[in-house]
């Protein structure tokens, strides 16, 4: 079984940072993307940013400049790095990681609150 640990949300005023962590435990095969998505009430879930095994990386427009998503290979964590929050960050952040054999595993959820 896949386990997805994820840590790091929680509330902050605008402006701050927050750094989100998502660790990637059993038994699993090599690890080729690892992303974070966000989804705000009422509206679908969307990609926040990715990274590849080979340190690619995609970003959201609303984010670029301000998030950083990088990944630690041996200890199989993403972590994205938040600065400048607005309040429209608001969400509940999943990371997702899909394997060599392309199955798709999801972590749990963390809530991420900007306040104004």
């Amino acid at each position: 079984q896949v386990q997805l640990v994820e840590s790091g949300g929680g509330l902050v005023q605008a402006g701050g940072s927050l750094r989100l962590s998502c660790a990637a435990s059993g038994s699993m095969f090599r690890i080729n993307v690892m992303g974070w998505y966000r989804q705000a009430p009422g509206k679908k879930r969307v990609l926040v940013a990715d990274i590849t095994s080979g340190g690619i990386t995609s970003y959201l427009d609303s984010v670029k400049g301000r998030f950083t998503i990088f990944r630690d290979n041996a200890k199989n964590t993403v972590y994205l790095q938040m600065n400048s929050l607005k309040p429209e960050d608001t969400a509940v952040y999943y990371c997702k990681i899909v394997v060599a054999r392309g199955e798709n595993y999801w972590g749990q959820g963390t809530q991420v609150t900007v306040s104004s």
